[in-house]
């Protein structure tokens, strides 16, 4: 008897493979074989369907004027300057890796559903261990709505928003706030000593990272916002006191 497999597996599968991811990944990715595979894309192709009901490769917000989920888009943005990066694969496809701790699953949830959000057939995937997680996902079009994307590390060159992501930015600073603390950035509760020798604690919010520019994206989102923050040293910023830490808990919060 043969194996029956969801219309979920065989129309993600068909999603990835119009991605670009290559058969033998994709195989492994949905549990069944190589072979099983190709058979759906040829019987897809022979039958003049799209794959999974869509178009293999969804419309790009900046070549096609697709519509966009702006504030998906901002809390993937902190996401990506924070500790994303984007690969060459093949067939002019490209390759949106976000990394993060294996213990903080639902953040690693959050991050798929987000990429999901903004690009609507994409099927991100998770890889990694040993404590790292990397959430990826295909797509030919991850240049065009990071056009911060470039040869060598982020601190190593200039990073400056778009015009249209300054807009999103200033729509959703919220969001863009909580990808970059969730990211590069942490929530942990400080102590200080009063005069009587007593210790009292307090929460705080510490973000580091190596690019000014990407500093000065944040520092920008908390000044609109209101929220005070400091630079204790060269590459990280702080927000200590109470009030500006309460309002940073309403949208980021700690780490889960």
């Amino acid at each position: 008897m043969g194996h029956f497999r969801s219309r979920e597996t065989v129309e993600s599968a068909l999603r990835m493979s119009g991605d670009g991811v290559p058969d033998r990944v994709n195989a492994e990715i949905h549990g069944v074989a190589l072979q099983t595979i190709r058979t759906w894309r040829r019987r897809y192709q022979m039958e003049g369907r799209t794959r999974g009901g869509v178009r293999a490769q969804a419309s790009c917000p900046r070549c096609d004027g697709a519509g966009l989920d702006e504030t998906a888009y901002a809390l993937l943005l902190g996401w990506y300057l924070g500790d994303g990066s984007i690969a060459r694969a093949r067939r002019g496809v490209f390759t949106l890796q976000i990394a993060n701790d294996e213990r903080y699953s639902d953040l690693n949830q959050e991050i798929a559903e987000t990429i999901k959000r903004v690009k609507p057939n994409a099927s991100p995937c998770l890889r990694g261990g040993g404590g790292a997680i990397r959430v990826e996902a295909r797509w030919k079009h991850w240049p065009c709505v990071f056009p911060q994307h470039g040869p060598g590390r982020k601190h190593l060159r200039k990073i400056e928003l778009a015009d249209w992501q300054r807009e999103i930015v200033a729509e959703y600073p919220e969001q863009l706030l909580r990808g970059l603390f969730h990211s590069d950035g942490c929530r942990f509760v400080n102590w200080a000593s009063k005069p009587d020798g007593k210790r009292y604690y307090y929460p705080r919010y510490m973000f580091s990272n190596e690019s000014e520019d990407i500093r000065k994206i944040l520092t920008d989102a908390l000044d609109q916002l209101g929220i005070a923050w400091r630079q204790p040293r060269r590459n990280a910023i702080a927000v200590s006191r109470r009030e500006a830490v309460a309002v940073l808990d309403t949208f980021v919060g700690a780490k889960s």
